[in-house]
């Protein structure tokens, strides 16, 4: 037996977990294409799994309410959502009687149309909304064929579980118990991976085609926060992680005992630590966890959960409300950050063939005035229900930023002359994910009053590698001294205008960086709710003066692993 064999993944949910492995493997129900003489008897029998899958996904969603809480159970209301959208099962509908189809071939081809689609997006987290809309075709095609799912019981505690790719369904139904989960696919955006932080469960994903080197029974260490996987571990590399589980776990109880208090250096520095947030259903979690505001509200949630454009007024009623939730605090709104090829069914998007360097973000809205100015003004309209900060993404040069405030400016005076009262005073900031933006931030810095550094972008755009692609994952690491160079480059310009740099990436959740990003001259870190508690009580520790060194370290060094050794030191 090969020992201390050592995988290679991506870190998902942290922590250290040592155990067996059990393969979940999951094989797609099989069916034949064919045609039918009658196409509504296929499209009753859509009607009736769809009818079982309500009923399955709401037991679910109970489940998970009691386990997780409300915010990560808000996902089966996705679940649900999509099982009566008109651009989803409609579609199906549609298309059975128009081709004279079986109800599964039908099913099979638009989930996988409407799952290509959501992961063509450049946003990260409803890249893995492809993950949900795969999660509820499964499960009709599971009803369609009369196939029973595996039983997630059958799992015994102590067990890493080993899959190509985990749904939250899947997740949702672990056992108590369960030590860590590995996958072929998957990102840290993904639903199963946030449920997995919010079980406490160690999570690697991404392993790719090396994780058919793990046979079931096999002695698994994975650590969650590095992506490494061991297999078949010598005695004492399983005594030395054994131990460190110990120190972890002591850890995570301090550092939740003091998530509510301010975060603030040894030295007195302070570093607010703010939320991240992709819908109104995180806003519960981000406040038990001890955000002190929002570092990223997500606004594509109200595009692409529609069968429309939102209204103004349906915008203004969830702008209200974050900032309502979060009030006196900061609550950072990125205006849409859309683009790409058939991004949203109701819209009549051109084909693009690489919609991460394409027509996105603030390009699309300067393209399409009136969907940008309708949204302006819902933001305008909530700002006097709390503290609002507005962010434009994917920024370049001036003339953007000028052109964004000038239309923001537009919106104030139509409000003005309708008696609508607005917030006397609005920051305005933007996004720094372009390496043009970081290279001219000095440039960029006195037009604003605010700059956040969007590690996952500017990682990928940087490292000409794309973080969804599992043969070049390896490549995309935010601890690059390439990227942390574009950091400190934009934190000198935020200080030297006199604005707040904040950072609201994967890479501010990650504990282990945290001293070199206060090194760096972060101002504000803002992260998944999970990585809250941790994070403020590592910048507790942290000396600036000690920080800075170490950080100056790190920006001389060759690669992203000598960075992560010494942020580990």
């Amino acid at each position: 037996m090969q020992t201390d064999q050592l995988l290679k993944g991506i870190g998902a949910a942290p922590g250290l977990a040592i155990g067996r492995a059990v393969w979940w493997r999951k094989e797609r129900p099989e069916f034949t294409v064919h045609t039918v003489e009658d196409p509504e008897r296929e499209v009753t029998r859509l009607k009736q799994a769809i009818e079982q899958a309500q009923e399955q996904i709401s037991r679910l969603r109970e489940t998970a309410a009691k386990r997780m809480g409300e915010s990560e159970a808000a996902v089966f209301d996705a679940h649900l959502a999509f099982l009566s959208d008109p651009a989803y099962t409609g579609e199906m509908e549609r298309r059975i009687r128009d081709e004279a189809k079986n109800a599964e071939a039908i099913c099979a081809a638009v989930t996988q149309e409407m799952s290509d689609m959501l992961a063509a997006l450049p946003d990260e987290y409803m890249q893995a909304r492809a993950d949900d809309i795969r999660d509820v075709g499964d499960r009709l095609l599971l009803i369609l064929t009369g196939r029973q799912p595996f039983d997630p019981s059958l799992l015994e505690p102590g067990s890493v579980v080993v899959a190509e790719e985990l749904t939250p369904s899947d997740t949702a139904q672990f056992p108590q118990g369960i030590a860590g989960m590995i996958t072929a696919r998957g990102s840290k955006t993904a639903h199963a991976a946030i449920m997995a932080r919010t079980l406490g469960i160690p999570a690697v994903l991404g392993l790719g085609q090396a994780i058919d080197q793990i046979q079931d029974g096999d002695t698994l260490i994975l650590d969650g926060t590095t992506g490494d996987v061991t297999r078949n571990p010598a005695p004492q590399a399983e005594q030395a992680a054994r131990e460190e589980m110990r120190r972890q776990r002591e850890r995570r109880e301090q550092a939740l005992a003091a998530a509510k208090e301010d975060a603030r250096t040894a030295d007195g520095k302070r570093v607010q630590v703010f939320a991240n947030i992709g819908s109104l259903n995180d806003i519960e979690l981000a406040l038990q966890s001890g955000a002190e505001g929002v570092g990223l509200f997500r606004t594509e949630f109200l595009y692409l959960e529609n069968d429309h454009w939102p209204t103004e007024e349906e915008q203004y009623e969830a702008y209200r409300r974050v900032l309502e939730a979060f009030n006196p605090n900061p609550v950072i709104i990125r205006t849409l950050d859309i683009g790409g090829d058939k991004d949203l069914p109701y819209a009549d998007l051109p084909k693009e063939e690489n919609p991460f360097l394409g027509h996105r973000a603030i390009r699309f809205c300067f393209s399409h005035p009136e969907i940008f100015k309708t949204q302006l003004r819902a933001l305008l309209r909530a700002s006097v229900h709390g503290t609002l900060w507005i962010m434009f993404p994917m920024i370049e040069n001036v003339s953007e930023i000028r052109q964004a405030k000038e239309l923001l400016a537009e919106c104030r005076a139509e409000l003005a002359k309708e008696g609508v009262q607005v917030a006397e005073e609005i920051p305005v900031g933007i996004m720094i994910e372009v390496p043009a933006a970081a290279v001219t931030a000095d440039l960029l810095a006195p037009e604003v009053d605010f700059m956040s550094i969007g590690t996952n972008d500017l990682t990928q755009y940087t490292l000409a590698a794309d973080r969804g692609n599992e043969q070049v994952a390896h490549l995309y690491d935010a601890a690059h001294p390439a990227v942390l160079r574009l950091v400190r480059q934009t934190c000198l310009a935020g200080k030297k205008a006199g604005i707040p740099v904040g950072m609201c990436g994967e890479l501010a959740g990650d504990a282990n960086m945290t001293e070199i990003l206060v090194g760096l001259g972060l101002d504000e870190l803002s992260m998944s709710a999970g990585a809250i508690p941790e994070v403020k009580e590592r910048i507790r520790s942290v000396q600036t003066g000690a920080a800075e060194a170490k950080s100056e370290r790190a920006l001389a060094q060759s690669d992203p692993d000598a960075v992560r050794r010494i942020a580990q030191e």
